[in-house]
């Protein structure tokens, strides 16, 4: 089997700074895009970041100039790096890898479970 750890989430008072990482572990075969999504309270889960097995990264326009992920291929992992946070940055974040595993033809979704962000003062 497969899964998707996240860490890193947290409280932090606005303008601060933290840093969410996310290994796959399992039987992996390979791993297109990883990406990180937010949901908040009442919200539709929404796309924060896609990045390529290459290293591009599209982010949502709200979190540009803000937001900066990478990407390592050997260890599986993505990390995010989330500057001058705000208050409506606030949400549960979920990992996302698009993955062929070794028991299953095709690529697939596979979900972490997610970890909670709480920008406050």
């Amino acid at each position: 089997q497969v899964q998707l750890v996240e860490s890193g989430g947290g409280l932090v008072q606005p303008g601060g700074s933290l840093r969410l990482s996310c290994a796959a572990s399992g039987r992996i075969f390979s791993i297109n895009t990883m990406s990180w999504y937010r949901q908040a309270p009442g919200k539709e889960r929404e796309l924060v970041v896609i990045i390529t097995s290459g290293g591009s990264a599209n982010y949502a326009d709200s979190v540009k100039g803000r937001f900066t992920a990478s990407r390592d291929n050997a260890k599986n992992t993505v990390s995010l790096q989330m500057n001058s946070l705000k208050p409506e940055d606030t949400a549960v974040y979920y990992c996302n890898a698009n993955m062929a595993v070794l028991y299953r033809v095709g690529y697939f979704d596979y979900w972490g479970q997610g970890t909670q962000v709480t920008v406050s003062s």
